[in-house]
Parts: structure tokens; sequence; C-alpha cells
């Protein structure tokens, strides 16, 4: 008996409105509308023809496989022609093929994990019958551990965080990141990500989970906090949101303030400054979220790593082929400033895809143009795997679709993008961000290959529950709700 979704009726891969938070969610279109009803279609038949259930065929590779298919068929019957999920028609139905497609064993580093602290601090500093995160009741993940009024919060929580991440995704080892916020209503702190790395760990010396520390260098007392995150807290990078700040004011990384912060983490040993870039909190301060100060910095400070979170892409901005000039929104900010900076390919500014993949994954023409961009001009030792999960559940899905994805001849051709080759896939999801990040990859194999979460996912693969669920908002009203509260 499946714990989850019993009757079948969650795909596998999530094409939704959900958001991170960030942004306000965008309703799915026409064309995804009609891959996610042709895939339930699909899941009927073929369950039936392998004598499973609805649920056995989705949990299944061929299930992921199916699904990808049929998203497939949309695309084309709606001209979209950019890319496609290289899978063949006979993995709907053969579980070896479908798994030596969306399966792998690759090692996968994913730097952007977020999850809430479902008892924190944060909370007593909100209304009693406020609703943080409102839109959660209907997830029903059955963590349940906090009960109340406010029990659906376990569904953000370290328990969930650790199934979805570890147990039912690829995810070797993730970054816990920060949301944009101030020390007092952080919905997770320091100590908390450090409990959960420490959880997470279980044997000492593994390097299972990663922290940043959150740094708003226009905030009073931001600039002095680095030294004691640096000093006692085992930080990989110091991650900031310049287009935030007192009053909506953000800045940039080569004003002042900003110069200062980088300057700060030189001195303190920490050459990873993460900054979010892309998915612009709203008009005020909008120049902030875009790139123009990132080649600027990169190209005085070569010394320091430069890693734009969202890449700078902008959620419903179209990305097309980059024209130098052109003086478009989204990924073509950062390049624009690379280009103006002389910034070369695979130097000290890595384009992160948490939030980007997961929106590009409706659209293959948006796709092919926001990855075939970033691997040309960051390179392709620069563009590192990130989810921003656990706002979308579970990246499993984000992990197969990428497997599969691959731009067109015809994009190629025409545009100049790479194909994206084994080689690319494997480095992106995890080889890459092991040089920022300064840990080697038969390092992390291990430390990790006998800890309690391999022990833990060995067993569980005996009988996986995915839930299929994505935890972000979907509409206005939960975007506003999760801005008041949460976020």
């Amino acid at each position: 008996m499946h714990k989850y979704d019993p009757e079948g009726t969650r795909l596998p891969i999530k094409i939704d409105s959900t958001s991170n938070g960030e942004y306000e969610p965008i309703p799915i279109d026409e064309v995804n509308e009609r891959g996610n009803a042709l895939a339930h279609e699909k899941a009927t038949e073929l369950a039936r023809r392998k004598g499973q259930s609805r649920r056995q065929f989705l949990v299944s590779s061929c299930g992921a496989a199916s699904t990808l298919l049929s998203i497939n068929a949309a695309n084309a019957y709606h001209n979209r022609r950019g890319g496609y999920f290289d899978v063949s028609d006979e993995s709907a139905l053969d579980e070896d093929s479908a798994y030596a497609e969306v399966g792998g064993g690759e090692f996968i580093f994913d730097v952007q994990g977020h999850y809430v602290n479902p008892e924190g601090d944060w909370l007593s500093r909100i209304p009693p019958d406020a609703r943080p995160y409102a839109g959660m009741e209907k997830a029903s993940c059955e963590a349940g551990n906090s009960g109340g009024d406010r029990g659906y919060l376990d569904c953000l929580g370290q328990s969930e965080f650790i199934k979805d991440i570890f147990l039912d995704s690829d995810t070797d080892i993730m970054v816990l990141s920060f949301v944009p916020s101030t020390r007092e209503t952080e919905p997770v702190t320091i100590e908390d990500a450090d409990e959960t790395r420490r959880i997470v760990a279980e044997l000492e010396g593994s390097k299972r989970l990663m922290i940043h520390g959150r740094v708003n260098p226009n905030q009073d007392g931001d600039l002095e906090a680095m030294d004691e995150l640096a000093a006692n807290w085992d930080i990989s990078a110091f991650k900031t949101y310049t287009q935030y700040g007192p009053g909506g004011v953000g800045f940039f990384l080569s004003d002042d303030v900003g110069r200062a912060m980088i300057e700060r983490a030189r001195r303190l040993g920490v050459r990873n400054i993460c900054v979010h870039k892309g998915l612009p909190f709203g008009p005020q301060s909008y120049e902030h979220s875009q790139c123009s100060d990132i080649g600027v910095v990169a190209k005085d400070y070569p010394d320091m790593n430069f890693l734009i979170y969202h890449s700078g892409f902008v959620a419903g901005n179209q990305e097309l082929a980059f024209v130098d000039g052109a003086g478009r929104d989204g990924v073509d900010t950062l390049i624009q400033s690379l280009v103006d900076n002389e910034i070369a390919p695979n130097s000290n500014v890595y384009a992160e895809l948490g939030s980007t993949w997961r929106f590009l994954m409706r659209d293959p023409d948006n796709a092919a143009h926001a990855l075939g961009k970033l691997l040309r001009y960051c390179g392709e030792d620069n563009v590192l795997w990130g989810t921003d999960s656990i706002w979308y559940g579970s990246p499993q899905d984000q992990i197969q679709a990428f497997r599969t994805f691959q731009i067109s001849d015809e994009f190629q051709e025409r545009f100049g993008y790479p194909a994206i080759t084994p080689e690319i896939r494997r480095k992106v999801f995890g080889l890459n961000a092991t040089v920022p990040y300064g840990i080697a990859e038969s390092e992390v194999r291990a430390l990790t290959s006998n800890d309690i979460v391999a022990t833990e996912k060995l067993a569980y693969q005996e009988n996986p529950q995915p839930n299929f669920l994505t935890y972000g908002p979907k509409n206005r009203r939960e975007f506003l709700n999760f801005l008041k509260w949460g976020g």
C-alpha cells in the first residue's frame, strides 16, 4: 500500500505554477496543460498494459519516461523545437530502458537548497492566527510532528527535507542556503542550519550538507556579523541579495557597500560570494536584481569566486539568442556584463540554475537558449546545479528532466550552442561545483558511501514513497501571504 497518493493522481515530473516565493507564480500555459493531460492518459493506458496500478507505474522509471515523452509530444504539437527530452518510446514500457535514460550514477552536488524550521523562534514574531506558507495545508506531506494549526509547516521541516532531498532524489550533497530576511525574521537560522547539517552527516567528516552565511551588507551590523559566521560556523560561502535592503533599496556589488563585503570575505578567507540575481522581488530597486555589477567585481577581484544564483533569469521573460548591446533582461544581463568586462568563459563567475531550470522545463525553446548561452559564455566548467528545493518538493524530477534534455540540432547550428553531452551533464550536475566549494568528488563518495543516509536509502528503495508534491506558493493569494508572513 502506498502511503502517498495511492490512486496515482500526481505525475512524477511536476510541471505546475509553483514559485520559490521570490517571484509571483505564473500559470502554466496551454502547451503544459496538454502535456500533463496526455501524461495522465498514458499513465492509465500503460499501467493497464503492465498490469500495475497507476501509482506503481508513476513511481517507476517508466512513469517518469512516459511523462517526459508526453511533454515532448505537446511541445512538438505546438512547434516548440529548440530542445527536447531525449527519451525513447520503448522506455515508456521497458523498465531497464527507462532506467538507463532517466536514471544515472552522476555525482550530484545541489548548491541551493532550503527548508523552514516549523517550530522556530521566527513564529513568535507574527500574530497567532497568521498562516505562513498558506497553501501548504493542501500538501499533506504527513510529517505532522508539530501538530496544532501550524502542523502543516512540517512539510518544510528537517525530516521532510532529508526525505525529499536524500531519499527521493539522486542528490549526493547539498548546500543549505537562506532566504532574504533580517536576522530577526529568518525562518531558518544559522543554528538551525548547523543542526540539520549534523543530523544529516552522522559520520564525522561527512559533507552531505554544507551551509552559507547570510549577509546583507547594507543592513546595520551585518558586515561585522561576517566575522562570527566565518569563525564559528564552517560556512562555505557568503550569500547575499543585492535587491534586498532597508526600505526596499538594494545595492550593487560594485558599490562601496558591496566592495566592503567582498573585501571582508576575502580577509576572512571565504572566497565564495553567492549572490541572488534575477527573479526580481518587484519594481523597487529592480536594477539591483540585474547583473551589470558582476563583470566589474569579477575583474577587480580575480581571486574571488562569484556564484550567480538563478543566473539573472527572470521568470516570464522569453530568452533569445544573445545579441551584444541589445539590452535585454534576464540571463543576457549576466552575459552582457561578462562581455563588457572581458571575463572569459570558465573564469571566476559561475552561473547557478536554482529555480531557473525548474521554470525552463516548461518550454524547450526557452531552455535551449538559456542553457546554450550559459554554457557558451560562462563556460562548460562554470554552470552549477541547483534546484531551490524544498520549495519544489523533491528535486528528482528536475534531475530526470536535465538528464534527458537536449538542445536541438537546429538551435545548435543557428546559435552556436553546444550539444549537452554526458560529460557536460556530469560537470553541471556536480563536478563544476567541487572547484569553488573546495571538495573532491572522490572525497564525497568515500565519506557518504556508508553513512546513515546511504544505509537508510538502500532500505528505502525497496519500497520508495515519493509524494510528487510541490510546496511553494502556486497563485497570487498564496504568494502575497508568503511575502507577508513567510518570506
